[in-house]
């Protein structure tokens, strides 16, 4: 199994923000409904604007009625890999929120920036139980991934997690399993500034 262990972070962060990574490789190992559910139940806690928790997850477990369906809705690119998966998590966002300035809907400009803290709260739930996640937006068509998945007109796709148990790269397409390693990240210096955004 591939590990996250060459990663450093600098200053010290968290092990497990380091240990986390998106590999492609599953083994067919299922996951239970419990477990997925205690999962998911880590991005209900996330924060969001006005608490107004717009994310929603649609999810299939590997061999239930509802897995062929959702992942039909992935690209084929991401089909060949995530088949193996042990379930897939469709991420949705609720456009709209109630303030407690007014009884009305109104447009939440973070409702995709919310959506994503409980996104990543789910990958390092997951990375916490033992389980490997990976996030995409590879779906073929996102409109009519919009309409398959009964979303209304105030909900905006998102993203989809598969989560499984991580297996070796040799279970892959040769394509893929030569880039299945812990990605690298830019230094601190060139994303972090004093004060405005440096001037090009």
């Amino acid at each position: 199994m591939t590990r996250a262990d060459n990663r450093t972070a600098d200053p010290s962060i968290l092990r497990l923000l380091v240990d986390r990574w998106s590999p492609r490789a599953f083994t067919e190992e299922t996951i239970s409904e419990e477990e997925l559910k205690a999962i998911l139940e880590a991005g209900r806690w996330a924060p969001s604007q006005y608490n107004s928790q717009p994310w929603r997850f649609m999810y299939a477990r590997r061999d239930t009625p509802h897995w062929g369906h959702l992942l039909s809705l992935l690209k084929p690119v991401n089909q060949r890999w995530a088949k193996s998966a042990a379930a897939l998590v469709y991420v949705a966002s609720c456009k709209t929120m109630i303030p407690r300035t007014t009884p009305d809907p109104v447009f939440s400009r973070t409702h995709s920036y919310d959506a994503g803290a409980a996104a990543m709260l789910v990958l390092l739930q997951a990375t916490y139980a033992g389980w490997s996640a990976h996030t995409m937006s590879g779906v073929s068509n996102v409109d009519e991934t919009h309409a398959s998945l009964g979303l209304p007109a105030s909900y905006a796709f998102e993203t989809v997690i598969a989560i499984g148990r991580q297996g070796s790269p040799d279970l892959l397409p040769e394509d893929l399993a030569v880039r299945e390693v812990p990605s690298t990240r830019r230094p601190l210096d060139e994303i972090m500034f004093e004060g405005p955004f440096p001037a090009s």
